[in-house]
């Protein structure tokens, strides 16, 4: 009995064995063919891109393969390692090492190797990513909610039409389409208008096929909405569409800077669809998955949006109190506070605590229950701090004042002054935020069958959200400091 049992053990040891091997070939093959074209299409040494490709490919496979779980978390992880490759050695170590003198890399080092960035994310961390990921959520079954495809491309579909009808009505009136550029606009609207539709409804399927199983709630939807949106910028306007217009493919940075409203169009368009995902979805698990009555929020929902909206707006109050340094350093609160008229000290400061509690407000109704602890609910803080930057100095308040915005890459890099206010006020609000809801959890624990429902409801440690916090921020961040 003994010995039958050794044999078994021995039998799946050597069985894990040869999937592990299998896994880190499959990795090697796909990094060193992606390598291959990276350098064909960048026009450098075919050896050194299989080289890098196949060394990429087996360190992912080390390192990231077991949390590439899905086909979504697979590229999630994919592409924030190959942004680390590539901030590591073409834009930080290899410019200390071709400029003598210079004790640090330039920003015109950077964007002379913006060109490697977009093969680094294209050809390494997307197939590697991908091809590993949806690898592993085939074989990763046991303890996990199924997959639903039909609710993966209705729901994803149904959102990416619904956020491109919200979208899309802004940009027929300022006759721009930020998810086509690269495509060349027709002379007709309705063609335009047509064209950008089916991309959105292209995007949300992909975007529910890929996250089915990391979207928890609204906040990080809206997290993998930015992300996803950045990701499609590289993918569509600078990559897919020039060659379906048989242009020639063009990775430089002033090529990037050209189409860098439409980067802009796209996180904007990318928080529209995470914002519609999480809303669809949860109906449809209400409908058509849920039918426990045991399985019931401990409190009626207006009380939970009373009380998230309650923590939020104190919350909002601390991080603006704690951000208004930076915000009358940098001279720009009198902007935030949305008014052209000279404001004194006491005025504005008023105004920036209330916007700010509002906003509060947004937070706790989009990130309650995202974090299993603090320091990793100051990520979402800092997430959510980049969000509002795009969406509220480069996008909302110039509409406010001027009924226009200016996505150009210039005119965005001159706000990155408020930038560093947005992310102090992001993780003060989610510190103050989940400070509070982890004393209220507490007390929730005391109940047995609470505490069920709160491990199930609470967001799990080894999730693809440090992979997302690494891309959405490092991109939202570099961008318009590269390109501007």
């Amino acid at each position: 009995m003994v010995e039958g049992k050794l044999s078994l053990q021995n039998a799946a040891q050597r069985g894990a064995g040869s999937s592990r091997k299998r896994e880190l070939g499959t990795a090697l093959a796909v990094g060193g063919l992606g390598g291959m074209l990276g350098s064909l299409l960048l026009a450098t040494s075919l050896i050194q891109g299989l080289l890098l490709g196949g060394l990429f490919g087996l360190v992912f496979g080390l390192l990231f393969a077991r949390r590439a779980s899905s086909g979504g978390a697979g590229l999630i992880w994919g592409i924030s390692c190959a942004l680390l490759l590539w901030i590591v050695f073409p834009a930080g170590l290899m410019p200390l090492f071709t400029h003598a003198g210079h004790s640090m890399a330039r920003i015109s080092d950077a964007r002379s190797r913006f060109p490697e960035l977009v093969a680094y994310l294209l050809c390494l961390g997307m197939p590697v990513g991908l091809v590993l990921g949806i690898r592993g959520g085939l074989q990763k079954t046991t303890g996990r909610v199924p997959f639903h495809l039909g609710r993966a491309l209705v729901v994803g579909g149904f959102a990416g039409v619904l956020g491109g009808m919200i979208f899309g009505h802004w940009s027929s009136v300022g006759d721009f389409f930020p998810l086509i550029a690269g495509l060349g606009e027709f002379n007709s609207r309705f063609a335009n208008t047509t064209l950008q539709f089916a991309v959105a409804m292209l995007i949300g399927s992909s975007f529910g096929l890929l996250f089915q199983w990391d979207v928890r709630g609204y906040g990080s939807s809206m997290g993998w909405g930015l992300g996803f949106g950045i990701f499609w910028w590289f993918l569509g306007p600078l990559t897919i569409f020039p060659l379906a217009s048989r242009m020639s493919l063009d990775w430089s940075a002033d090529r990037g800077n050209e189409v860098f409203g439409s980067l802009v169009g796209h996180i904007l368009y990318g928080l529209v669809l995470g914002i519609a995902y999480a809303t669809i979805d949860r109906l449809w698990v209400k409908l058509f998955i849920e039918s426990d009555p045991l399985n019931r929020e401990p409190g009626g929902p207006g009380l939970l949006v009373l009380r998230s909206l309650g923590w939020g707006a104190l919350a909002g109050f601390a991080g603006g109190i704690v951000s208004s340094p930076v915000m009358f350093a940098t001279g720009i609160l009198p902007q935030i506070a949305g008014l052209d008229t000279p404001l004194t000290i006491v005025r504005a400061l008023m105004i920036h605590l209330v916007v700010s509690m509002i906003v509060g407000m947004t937070f706790g109704l989009l990130f309650r229950r995202e974090s299993p602890s603090l320091g990793l609910g100051v990520m979402w803080g800092w997430l959510f701090g980049l969000i509002w930057w795009y969406l509220g100095p480069i996008t909302l308040l110039p509409l406010l004042l001027t009924g226009e915005t200016d996505w150009r890459a210039s005119a965005v890099s001159a706000l990155l002054p408020s930038l560093m206010g947005h992310l102090i006020f992001g993780a003060t609000t989610a510190f103050v935020f989940l400070s509070l809801e982890c004393r209220h959890r507490h007390k929730l624990l005391l109940s047995p069958r609470m505490a069920a429902y709160e491990i199930r409801r609470i967001r799990p440690v080894g999730t693809p959200a440090p992979a997302l916090w690494i891309f959405a921020l490092g991109m939202g961040v570099l961008l318009p400091i590269i390109l501007g």
